[in-house]
Formats: C-alpha cells, structure tokens, sequence
C-alpha cells in the first residue's frame, strides 16, 4: 500500500498522458494568493524522486526555486531595461554599450544561480588585459546592480559579484600640453572652420573646461564691458553646475578672444537667418551649423579635425588638453594672467593665494 507524504515533503505522480514521473513542490504563495508550485519531470521514478529530494533542500537551505533557467543575460537586459531610469541619457549610453560589449558575450549564457565567484574573476582578469581600472569598475557595477535587482525578485540567492576585487587595469593615456608652436599652427588651422575657431581660442587663452564652454550663453558674455568678460557660472554636467563651486568664475577675456568672438557673433547671426524656421532659440555661444547643442563627440569631431589640418596626430589629443596651455599663450601675447579672473565681491584669502600661487586663468 502506497503510502501519503507528509505536508511539506512534495509530492511524485506518474503521468499516462505524458509517459513521465512528475515531481512537485510548493514554495510559498504568488501575490494573487495562490501557492507557487514548481515541478519537475524524468524519465523514471528514481531520477524523479532524486530531483525531489534535491529541490527539497534548495527550499529548506533558502535557495530560489523556479529560477534554474535565469541567465546572466536576463538579469543585465532586465536591469538595463528597468534600473538606469531617471539617470542621464550618457550614463545609459555608456552602460548598454559596456554591458553589451563585454558582459553578455562573456557571461549571458550561464545560469545565473550557477554563476560563481571565480568565474567572475577570471572574467575581469581576462578584460584587464585591455581595459582601463575605471572601465572594470563600471564592468563590475553593472554585474553587481544587475544581481542585485535579481535578488530582489526572488530570482538568486547571493550576489557573488559583491564577493570579487577590480584588479588593476591597462594605463591610460598621459596628459599631456600643447606647445606654443603647436598652439599657432592649431589657431591658423582652426581659421577654416568659423564654428569652431573661437571655441578653440577661448580654450587656448582662458583654460575654460569643454563642458563649460557647450553650455556658454550670449547673456553670459560681456564684449563691451571695461574689461571685457565671460562668466563660467554653468556647464553640461547633471544639475547644469561647474565641476565645483570654486569652478564658478568671471574671466577677463584677452582683445584676441573678444575679436574671435565678435566674428562668431557675425556668424552665427548669418547662419540663424538662413535657416530661420529651424534655429533653435537657445541663446547658446558654441552651436551645430543647425543652432543646435553642441555634444561631446561634435566637438571631438570638430577639434580632430583641425588637429590634423594643423599636422598633430589627431588621435592623440582630446578638447580637453587645451587648456593645459592657456598660461604659456598668455604670456606669450603678453597677458596678465593675475588680473584674468575677476571677482565677484572680495576674494577670500583661500582664493587670493591659489591665484597667486597657480598664476593661471583657471585658479
């Protein structure tokens, strides 16, 4: 006489219509209040109740049921479907392309439940071969929140990518300063395309930051003041802010950069009138030939250009790096860099000494 299994015990049932041993237990309830059951089948009884007895103990050791077939894959796209919300549009950008470049390929196919610590490592061992420290770390972040959001749901356990170290990436490249020789033929270079020729004059003379020129507006430049001016109180970063507070300035701009300015203005102005239906009304300094935003890769574009015109590896030098020889231009046309920055009220003496001491557009 065939015995019945206490509660708790699941149960095993053959199946006529199937020809197979179905083995089932409850864990738990779904939100609509009805008991989840998982089950699975085999062949004969034996591999049946061998399958029982094993999701027996993944339940009382608190293993996830019902999520043997989850991947790494479904865990990184519903994370990157569901977890970058409200962050800015670079950030999810960049994380789809990092998570779909060398996450997925690497580890999609395997069963998240499975996925060990050490297959971790030796993933990110492998990546550190090509990749900088920073770019693992993301890497590493993107496992993480992604397991994370797993775990959640009920669908893993632990979270074995919390249990592993970045190792130390390739190095990045060094920054480096343009000479004053390179500086020239970069400015004669820069003559050629009227869009971008104050944006690198202003870079050179003042060591204004990319990101801080996107967002300059007309009402923040004053051509025809005694000095003349521009105010770096804003930037394209998140929450529109400088990179610190120290970072809000007013510069006094040199006659080289009021000149090239002034010809921008001109510019700019014939540009709107041809195309007047579709200039955005944004009041921006540096725009697109459309009158629209500049972004990071338009001016990485734009200035690579110029770089090789002017006979510089183009690739070698990034926007950024031009502001590394703002002071030797200016003292090279005879600008008085202690006088560049004017402040708003009386500076305090933190700020006076890093003036003085830096003696440079950017202090």
């Amino acid at each position: 006489m065939t015995t019945r299994r206490n509660p708790g015990e699941g149960g095993l049932h053959w199946e006529e219509s199937r020809q197979r041993w179905f083995a089932t237990v409850y864990v738990g309830y779904a939100p609509n209040g009805k008991r989840r059951k998982i089950k699975v089948s085999a062949r004969t009884k034996t591999e049946a109740k061998a399958k029982l007895q094993q999701l027996l103990r993944d339940r009382d050791d608190g293993h996830v049921l019902g999520a043997q077939t989850y991947t790494v894959r479904d865990a990184v796209e519903s994370w990157l479907s569901h977890g970058l919300t409200g962050r800015q549009e670079s950030t999810v950008v960049n994380r789809t392309i990092l998570a779909r470049t060398h996450v997925i390929p690497a580890l999609g196919a395997r069963k998240l439940a499975q996925l060990s610590a050490e297959e971790v490592d030796q993933w990110l061992a492998a990546k550190a071969k090509t990749l900088s420290t920073d770019t693992l770390h993301r890497l590493l972040s993107i496992l993480r929140q992604s397991i994370r959001r797993a775990q959640a749901r009920d669908l893993v356990k632990r979270n074995v990518a919390l249990l592993c170290d970045v190792p130390r990436g390739t190095a990045g490249r060094p920054s480096k300063s343009l000479t004053l020789a390179q500086a020239a033929d970069l400015l004669t270079a820069a003559q050629r395309q009227p869009a971008m020729y104050a944006y690198i004059v202003l870079s050179l003379l003042t060591g204004a930051r990319t990101e801080e020129l996107r967002a300059l507006t007309w009402s923040h430049v004053d051509l025809d003041g005694k000095p003349p001016s521009v105010q770096l109180w804003r930037s394209v970063r998140e929450g529109r802010d400088t990179k610190t507070r120290l970072s809000r300035r007013t510069l006094e701009l040199p006659n080289d950069c009021v000149v090239a300015l002034r010809a921008h203005r001109r510019w700019q102005t014939q540009s709107r009138m041809r195309s007047a239906a579709r200039w955005p009304d944004n009041d921006l300094v540096f725009t697109t030939q459309r009158g629209t935003p500049l972004d990071a890769a338009n001016v990485r574009r734009a200035f690579r250009q110029i770089a090789e015109h002017a006979g510089l590896h183009a690739e070698e030098w990034t926007p950024r790096e031009l502001g590394t020889v703002s002071s030797r231009c200016c003292r090279a046309q005879g600008y008085r860099l202690r006088t560049s920055r004017i402040w708003s009220g009386t500076p305090t003496p933190v700020q006076r000494k890093r003036c003085i001491a830096r003696n440079c557009a950017r202090c």
